[in-house]
């Protein structure tokens, strides 16, 4: 048995300003990134984590660096970086932004998980490293998890873990630090706790 903490990075000031980020670009949390970063250490530090894994990203090791100070082993996976957006990384949203954002997210809803952004990349292609990651993931002894991500990446590999279609991954809401806990039994995944965000008060 494995139990899994699948967590989203804390905010950072590419979130409040609405600039797109992806795997391309790098910035670390604001303040209240860190202060979210926070609660959830204070709420969740005395569990009994055996390894941490994150994407290569600095916000996603930066959310979780208050476990990696207790001398918890901590692992960075290039298959857990956010999926690539392309030309639109660094760039503030916009309407014609939200006009191909629009469109490919109903591509995606639709079926077509080959489609990307320009110089982006796609769902199926972020879904063959999580793949990779996954096999890596259940030939682990450790069954005790904290996992540090991205929104989209995050969907996307729920999705995968779960056996859903990737045209559902818009049913995984997300937010900055919020909470997915996933139990594995040796043969199939499960959610036992949804988007929890109960360890962020309303300051954070």
């Amino acid at each position: 048995m494995k139990e899994l903490f699948l967590i989203r990075h804390g905010e950072t000031e590419f979130n409040k300003k609405g600039i797109v980020q992806g795997r391309g670009v790098n910035p670390p949390l604001n303040e209240k990134g860190r202060a979210q970063a926070k609660a959830f250490f204070e709420k969740y530090q005395a569990e009994p984590f055996e390894i941490i894994f994150t994407s290569t990203l600095e916000r996603a090791i930066e959310t979780v660096q208050s476990f990696i100070d207790k001398k918890i082993p901590h692992e960075k996976f290039s298959e857990l970086d956010e999926i690539g957006w392309g030309d639109f990384e660094g760039r503030e949203v916009d309407d014609y932004f939200h006009s191909e954002f629009k469109r490919i997210i109903g591509e995606w809803k639709n079926g077509n998980h080959h489609e990307k952004t320009a110089n982006g990349e796609s769902p199926l292609e972020l879904q063959e490293k999580h793949n990779r990651f996954i096999e890596m993931l259940q030939s682990r002894p450790e069954e005790k998890i904290l996992v540090c991500m991205h929104g989209r990446a995050l969907r996307i590999l729920l999705c995968t873990l779960l056996n859903k279609s990737l045209s559902d991954m818009d049913e995984f809401p997300h937010y900055n630090l919020s909470l997915y806990r996933v139990l594995f039994d040796g043969k199939i995944f499960q959610v036992t706790a949804f988007n929890d965000r109960s360890h962020l008060n309303v300051e954070v």
